[in-house]
């Protein structure tokens, strides 16, 4: 984009949303999970395949990423775009995201959130591929949970750095208990049907962090 030229996105009102999501890490034989005796859980749909591939981006000092923070481009999937994931407060983290440009650069709009964090050049520091494979858990309110099966291809692109794993992603549904405690109780519950088949925390807290050895 060029000053001339502005993206159309630069003025358009970004989403915002609250994830409260956890990780786990599973080895390439896990069998997905059973599913039983989740609250509020009645049905599983079938696994919608998605192929994301998302450019990372930081200052030449991390700026952004020692400050909890995440930039990234992302094509494929429902939310294709760029995106702000906000330092993490317990389960939630809030996420800006704007649709996506027509050359890549990064949009004026963009560069403006992120300066409270970074002033600095932004530079690409990782692309991360993943196949995933998403399963909406629903009961008679609506999705209560989304569950993620992804295959993750990661490059650390400061030391050409390749790294494969997989790892399962659980995020709260718009129909998800709004209390701590039921909050808790979901996630106790989705943890012990991971856990019946090999799933473990995982041992990162983003692709990103894992991508760049962290």
């Amino acid at each position: 984009m060029t000053e001339s030229h502005p993206a159309p996105q630069s003025h358009s009102e970004p989403s915002r949303v609250v994830e409260v999501e956890r990780k786990y890490d599973v080895d390439d034989s896990t069998p997905l999970p059973a599913w039983v005796g989740i609250p509020g859980v009645d049905a599983v749909s079938s696994g919608e395949v998605r192929e994301l591939d998302a450019r990372y981006f930081d200052t030449a000092d991390a700026q952004l990423s020692r400050s909890g923070v995440a930039l990234r481009r992302r094509t494929g999937g429902p939310d294709a775009g760029w995106h702000i994931k906000g330092p993490r407060e317990g389960d939630g983290r809030l996420e800006i995201g704007w649709p996506l440009d027509g050359d890549g650069s990064i949009p004026d709009a963009v560069t403006a959130a992120v300066a409270r964090w970074a002033t600095g050049p932004l530079t690409p520091l990782a692309r991360i591929e993943n196949t995933r494979t998403a399963y909406l858990l629903s009961g008679s309110g609506g999705v209560v949970a989304e569950f993620v099966d992804d295959h993750v291809r990661a490059t650390d692109l400061r030391q050409d750095e390749h790294r494969r794993w997989r790892e399962w992603e659980v995020e709260l549904g718009p129909a998800a208990p709004s209390d701590a405690a039921g909050r808790e109780a979901l996630f106790e519950a989705v943890e012990r049907a991971i856990s019946e088949v090999g799933g473990r925390d995982a041992s990162s807290g983003s692709k990103l962090a894992r991508a760049l050895g962290f």
